[in-house]
């Protein structure tokens, strides 16, 4: 077992056998699953494997059965603050106080342990200096809601931290009306529903959320309408639009497979439901919310992404 010295796992491994005369980083990498290969030849180069003292090593290196190694894998380095990088963004609105932007599946929202990169915010510093402020939060700036990787759609970023205070209001107050399309498994009954169903964090699976009695979680309200039923890939699906009055994480996708109506492409919360659908159809379609600084009511549209509607394309009538 892996030991914690000073906030570095420290393995202590012996070549048995099996891994005589095997490459260096092939036979730390089957000793410790959970290092990987590229990882492990990361280490070896920055002198943190060691042999007999010696720490000149090179991953192609072969050894005998009995050597002994020693790996230090120190922790990540995190960053003080999300970097600008040159990522394209699409624009839905721009003003000096909002951004509004069509977010594409795939992309994290804000930096966090393993997307330090190449995320919105990341793309966002890159044609946004400004918000590089020391009133607004280092690694999310101008972030007032957050959309799941694996989910597209209209996405509002606040320019100023005085736009990102009114805007954060705005949301406490459910001043923001935010309406999803999604491509459910099954034929949800009735074709329009309120789902008012407490949610609360899994006690033994910490990354998921659940359904929970009342007064045992927080109050999760959803609203839908079923757009269309029909057949793809020979099972039953909807497409529903969906209005979220609360912001609970993940409440869509909780609520519809709490139903038994999972999203179709979900791999979190999906009860086994197979299909070719690379990620969960989940888009924020339309998003209205009252200016920061006019108070106007506004609103704007995501366009249907294209594998969402090769599916509602494909979808044969009921």
């Amino acid at each position: 077992m892996p030991e914690k010295i000073d906030r570095n796992t420290v393995y202590e491994l012996v070549i048995d056998e099996t891994l005589a005369n095997e490459r260096l980083d092939v036979a730390i990498t089957a000793l410790c699953p959970d290092l990987s290969r590229t990882r492990v030849q990361k280490l070896i180069h920055d002198g943190l494997v060691t042999i007999g003292g010696r720490t000149e090593l090179a991953p192609r290196d072969k050894y005998s059965a009995g050597t002994k190694i020693t790996v230090i894998d120190p922790p990540p380095e995190v960053p003080d603050k999300a970097e600008a990088e040159d990522i394209p963004l699409d624009v839905l609105y721009e003003d000096d106080e909002v951004l509004v932007i069509n977010k594409p599946a795939g992309m994290v929202v804000h930096p966090a342990a393993g997307n330090w990169h190449g995320t919105i915010v990341n793309a966002v510093l890159g044609r946004e200096p400004g918000l590089d402020d020391e009133d607004l939060d280092p690694m999310r700036p101008g972030i007032v809601h957050r959309l799941d990787k694996d989910t597209s759609g209209a996405l509002v970023i606040a320019k100023t931290a005085k736009a990102l205070r009114k805007l954060s209001k705005s949301f406490a107050n459910r001043e923001v009306n935010k309406t999803y399309l999604a491509i459910v498994h099954g034929w949800p009954t009735p074709k329009v529903n309120v789902v008012n169903l407490p949610i609360a964090r899994h006690k033994t699976d910490r990354r998921k959320m659940t359904v929970v009695r009342r007064g045992e979680g927080r109050e999760a309200l959803t609203s839908w309408r079923v757009v269309r039923n029909g057949v793809w890939e020979g099972k039953k699906v909807s497409v529903m639009e969906l209005q979220l009055h609360t912001g609970r994480t993940h409440q869509i996708r909780v609520h519809m497979s709490h139903l038994d109506y999972p999203l179709v492409g979900e791999k979190l919360y999906n009860k086994g439901r197979s299909s070719t659908a690379e990620r969960q159809m989940l888009h924020a379609r339309r998003i209205s919310f009252p200016h920061p600084e006019t108070k106007e009511m506004m609103t704007f549209e995501a366009p249907i992404p294209s594998d969402f509607q090769a599916i509602m394309d494909a979808m044969q009538a009921e």
